[in-house]
């Protein structure tokens, strides 16, 4: 059973942990590592590798503790090279082919944001279950089949990002980034309609903007749309 815990997930920082209950993965390690530390009861060694996304801080804050702690770090070369960190331990990995985490088969795949070269991942187990992870994206041009857990930015909604720029309170120039940049609740639902979900159990909205988005409002649509369990750390 694939068990999952967000330790943060913001544009202050992103992380989580997940497991198929025989390999701990790291998505992410966006937030100070003695954070990521507590998340996993300080059992460092069991975490069998980190998937990185992109370079951006607030996905790869802890990387070089990480690195230290003796944990292989996966991301794009791309990535690699933009962070600009030479480590034995970083492995570069390439989109549309997979790679084997323990229990884990994992297919990277190319997504939409303002970075060098940004990758979703979607993770597979042993007993077939599938973890689609996408984060930072402002479309997926993908269709997966056969998910049961989703884990998919919901950063903001037009509704309110528009009232915020009639209201002020977001400079205009604001909502162009976010337009080439972050999944908003209208790409979501758009989204998930394209994809099979009969089997799915768990959908996950992440990285919620703090100003542009509103978590039970977001929750309530995505359940309505879906019949399933929403999560909104």
């Amino acid at each position: 059973m694939i068990e999952i815990t967000a330790l943060a997930s913001s544009s202050k920082g992103n992380c989580y942990r997940v497991t198929d209950g025989l390999t701990p993965l790291l998505l992410e390690c966006g937030i100070n590592y003695r954070e990521i530390q507590k998340g996993f009861n300080f059992q460092m060694s069991e975490v069998a590798g980190c998937l990185i996304t992109h370079e951006h801080g607030d996905h790869c804050k802890a990387l070089k503790d990480v690195l230290k702690a003796g944990i292989d770090c996966y991301m794009s070369t791309g990535t690699a090279e933009t962070i600009g960190i030479k480590h034995h331990r970083i492995k570069k990995v390439k989109a549309q082919q997979q790679f084997t985490i323990g229990t884990w088969t994992i297919l990277p795949f190319d997504v939409q944001h303002d970075v060098s070269e940004p990758y979703g991942y979607l993770l597979v187990n042993r007993a077939g279950e599938k973890l689609l992870f996408a984060t930072d994206t402002y479309y997926i041009k993908y269709k997966f089949k056969g998910l049961t857990h989703v884990l998919v930015e919901c950063n903001y909604s037009m509704e309110i990002l528009n009232q915020n720029i009639l209201a002020g309170s977001i400079p205009p120039v604001m909502k162009k980034r976010l337009l080439r940049s972050h999944f908003s609740l209208e790409n979501v639902k758009e989204f998930l309609k394209a994809n099979d979900l009969t089997k799915v159990q768990e959908i996950w909205l992440l990285h919620l903007s703090d100003s542009n988005s509103n978590a039970e409002h977001f929750k309530e649509e995505i359940m309505a749309l879906t019949g399933r369990r929403v999560y909104v750390p």
